[in-house]
């Protein structure tokens, strides 16, 4: 039979699961859910708030995007949207499917080889979602594009970086990725190498490319029909 005790830790899930459908902060869910449970599980509050603290030190090198949000606001402020949507108006045989797929292609190679290019905040809303909907417009011939167009190019270039850091980053031996997979797996008794894993990674690596492609062609063409009149 299976511990009561060990039932109610499922309590930290049930947190997390109407926190995010009340649409409540992500972080203060997150950290509500862990501490209860912690504390349903045996520990005390100080010996949560310890562990918090030890982990936020070992891992502040994680914090460091925060520093980019203050340069990308003053790009923004001084017209550096505007700038990238000329750049890719004037380039007739762009569409906003080809410039995500090449930011996708650009992001995962750059992840194979551990090199930190891209994300949401320096490259995806500054550059990526306008250059897009730049190029939508421009091989469109129409002056805008409706919220929900907005919106679908929106989520179709955040998806594009998700796709390029996650399914690259394992194909370096020594990623974080790769590293989590490796420990967890030994941990759990399986014999593998953080060469394996990169190995097996690289059918993935494909198919992402590969959808990822399938998927801006298939945005390109929900745009042009919404374009015609």
């Amino acid at each position: 039979m299976v511990d009561s005790v060990n039932l109610w830790l499922l309590t930290g899930i049930v947190i997390i699961v109407v926190g995010f459908a009340l649409k409540l902060d992500s972080l203060a869910v997150v950290l509500v859910a862990a501490i209860v449970t912690a504390l349903i599980g045996g520990m005390s509050f100080m010996e949560v708030v310890g562990v918090l603290g030890e982990k936020f030190v070992s891992q502040r090198g994680l914090t460091i995007f925060v520093l980019t949000l203050p340069v990308v606001g003053l790009c923004e402020r001084y017209g550096l949207r505007e700038q990238a949507v000329k750049l890719i108006q004037k380039m007739k045989v762009l569409t906003a499917g080809r410039v995500i797929f090449v930011y996708q292609l650009i992001r995962q190679f750059a992840a194979a080889g551990s090199l930190r290019l891209g994300g949401h905040p320096q490259f995806v809303r500054p550059l990526i979602q306008p250059m897009a909907e730049g190029a939508a417009v421009q091989s469109r011939g129409e002056d805008d594009l409706t919220d929900d167009e907005k919106d679908e190019i929106k989520a179709a270039a955040a998806a594009s970086d998700n796709y390029g850091n996650f399914f690259g980053q394992n194909l370096f031996l020594y990623s974080s990725g790769t590293n989590l997979i490796v420990e967890t797996l030994v941990a759990a008794g399986f014999a593998v190498t953080n060469r394996g894993i990169a190995m097996w990674s690289i059918p993935i690596f494909v198919c992402s490319l590969v959808f990822g492609g399938v998927q801006t062609v298939l945005l390109d063409r929900r745009l042009a029909k919404g374009g015609k009149k």
